[in-house]
């Protein structure tokens, strides 16, 4: 329990650090928004590429790991939608309803990234982006499916919902590092000391663009909507991932990762994508901000738990 917390100290620090640094020496927030674009699209795929191609996947079980999370985002999936009868009842309307959606199924790459890496090093990050792979298409199809029906004022298009994922960054970036990797390409020694630098600093840049969009208003008297988000991603997933990944008979460390990528809390890229489709913003502004302050509880115990299994 204490190398876990030890583990999730920094990632955690750097959040608050940029909680704090929005409010004091970087206000304007197009400087924030500039971050979050560079470490979206440049910073985190090079990050990727780079993780990817030095893995030996051979060592670790893929296809477990994968399935695990890939069944458990659809298993989640499904259980939202069957809840969205019951939700309705109790007053939550089609745009909150798809922010709890997106809370309870989305995952925050950056802390994922970032607390495998910690407490497993190469392994851990080769395993995460495993997991990127099995989740980011996904619960991206489904995300912009479910706003599209739910909360878009304009009905969007199979061939559209595909476009907005096939355009995914992230997704790119592991297709390509997998196929080096596959492939044993030769690649030089310039571009390993690019992307060695450029690595290195897109999950610190990526934490405190995190902790910047965080909002406290609301936070000591969360709506139904947002409770329901937070138990969902913070309780549920990781015992539905759990107890897949043991059902495939994964164990110690790759058991741990899965745990991690299933236990941090959802992306704060999602509050853009509520924006851009008609989705309750304010709401999902609310989800991300307790998630990540409670993630910080959750998340050693989700480990913890899954380590005496």
């Amino acid at each position: 329990m204490a190398v876990v917390i030890a583990a999730l100290l920094p990632v955690f620090l750097l959040i608050v650090l940029g909680f704090i640094l929005k409010r004091t020496l970087i206000q304007p927030e197009t400087q924030w928004h500039g971050l979050e674009r560079l470490t979206y699209y440049v910073l985190l795929p090079v990050f990727l590429v780079q993780t990817l191609v030095k893995a030996d996947l051979s060592s670790v079980p893929v296809a477990g790991v994968g399935g695990a999370l890939l069944l458990s985002a659809l298993a989640m999936s499904l259980l939202c939608l069957a809840l969205r009868p019951l939700l309705a009842r109790a007053a939550v309307d089609g745009p909150a309803f798809t922010s709890i959606f997106q809370g309870a199924t989305r995952w925050q790459t950056y802390v994922a990234l970032s607390v495998s890496g910690s407490l497993f090093g190469n392994l851990g990050l080769a395993l995460a982006s495993v997991a990127m792979i099995a989740i980011v298409p996904l619960v991206n199809v489904l995300s912009v499916a479910v706003l599209a029906h739910y909360a878009s004022p304009e009905k969007r298009s199979a061939g559209a919902i595909v476009v907005t994922v096939v355009r995914n960054p992230l997704i790119w970036a592991c297709a390509v590092g997998l196929a080096l990797n596959v492939t044993h390409v030769p690649l030089p020694k310039l571009w390993y000391e690019v992307a060695d630098a450029l690595g290195r600093s897109s999950l610190a840049i990526g934490l405190l663009v995190t902790g910047a969009g965080l909002h406290l208003e609301g936070l000591f008297r969360p709506s139904l909507a947002a409770s329901v988000a937070v138990f969902l991603k913070l309780v549920l997933m990781p015992a539905i991932a759990v107890a897949l990944a043991l059902q495939f008979g994964i164990a110690d460390s790759n058991l741990a990762v899965v745990t991690v990528c299933s236990a941090v809390p959802t992306a704060s890229s999602t509050y853009v994508l509520a924006r851009q489709m008609g989705g309750d913003a304010p709401l999902l502004a609310q989800i991300i901000t307790l998630q990540t302050i409670l993630a910080a509880v959750t998340m050693p115990l989700a480990i913890a738990l899954a380590a005496m299994c």
